[in-house]
């Protein structure tokens, strides 16, 4: 297989309030990733938000809230690029080429769809239907060769390399008569989430923490107040033994589990280092100083996303030039493409006709 250069591709949707989940399992790792030696590209995915209907006005604010979120919480839109899906047109063309690869076969396996739609898929959007392709599209734009992924996502991902696998062999022979050797994508590996990547509704630790949840008291939002946050810690459902001192003593204890996955991973510890400090205690004794772990964190951030979201010029100054710096490397994937398809594509050399 052919080499290609490390790229990171992740996105987050703009839908309803960012939680607790979403920073543990996704912007946490952006601010990380930003230490590796490679190009990471952070994208707002509004396309996919339109799947399910949206109101307009509304989704303009949830794309800036997202992006001042990823910029609240230490991403650097000049070492990483920060942008919103809509304005790289790439994408929405590669996924209609990746239509016409991906097999019909493969879209019916996709658990995600079946759940998000339910019992009236007869009345579900074929952009729901379609999502994983679109996916695909998103980080094969930029020939991503790591993207970090929860478990909900992981099957997606699993598209994605079939895509790239079916992409590579059915022009094999136009991929290399073009110059670009065995493959032209790659075949993008998961960056596997650290102690917390599924974070648990605080209600009930057998359901993921959601933005759609009806009860606000199951997820800790990023715009939350520090006492709101310490509030929420206290009453979350938790049952009446103390916490165990091995691991293993919280596999039947769902709520204890999420718990001390929420504190190792806002510490930067394990499981293990979390239960060597807490093993024995009451909840009454983890619960304080877990409240104060999440506002020593958290705080900052939703006031930091207050200052941003007053100011939505430079938000959007932010996303047209991070837009500007990802449309130059889909632009070079999606003109490779056609080539290798067989498109005839607009020569900026031709004269016009007379």
């Amino acid at each position: 297989m052919a080499a290609f250069t490390e790229l990171v591709f992740s996105g987050v949707q703009p839908t309803g309030n960012l939680h607790l989940g979403n920073y543990l399992g996704a912007v946490k790792r952006f601010v990380e990733m930003q230490e590796r030696d490679a190009q990471c590209l952070y994208c707002v995915v509004d396309m996919h938000a339109i799947t399910v209907w949206q109101d307009p006005e509304a989704l303009r604010g949830q794309i800036r809230e997202v992006t001042a979120a990823f910029l609240a919480a230490g991403i650097d839109p000049k070492r990483a690029i920060v942008f919103n899906q809509s304005q790289v047109p790439q994408h929405a063309e590669l996924a209609w080429v990746f239509n016409c690869v991906a097999r019909l076969g493969w879209l019916n396996r996709m658990t995600q769809f079946k759940e998000k739609a339910g019992k009236d898929r007869e009345n579900a959007s074929i952009g729901l239907y379609d999502y994983p392709v679109l996916m695909a599209a998103d980080i094969l734009a930029y020939r991503a060769t790591h993207v970090p992924v929860g478990e909900d996502q992981k099957q997606h991902l699993e598209l994605t390399r079939d895509i790239a696998q079916k992409f590579n062999t059915d022009f094999s022979g136009s991929i290399a008569a073009h110059g670009h050797g065995e493959a032209f994508f790659p075949m993008t590996e998961p960056l596997i989430g650290g102690p917390a990547a599924r974070v648990m509704s605080l209600r009930d630790g057998s359901k993921k923490m959601s933005k759609s949840d009806p009860s606000d008291n199951a997820r800790i939002n990023l715009t939350d107040e520090a006492d709101t946050i310490a509030q929420k810690i206290r009453r979350a459902k938790t049952d009446s033994e103390p916490l165990p001192s091995e691991i293993a003593g919280l596999k039947e204890r769902p709520e204890a589990d999420n718990l001390v996955g929420i504190y190792a991973a806002l510490a930067g510890i394990t499981r293990g280092e979390v239960l060597r400090d807490f093993g024995g205690a009451q909840f009454s004794t983890f619960k304080p100083a877990l409240a104060d772990l999440a506002v020593t964190n958290l705080a900052p951030i939703a006031g930091e996303m207050r200052r941003l979201t007053a100011d939505p010029g430079h938000i959007d100054a932010v996303l047209a030039d991070g837009a500007g710096r990802a449309e130059t490397i889909a632009a070079q994937t999606l003109d490779a493409v056609k080539d290798i398809v067989g498109f005839v594509r607009r020569s900026p050399n031709l004269q016009a006709v007379r």
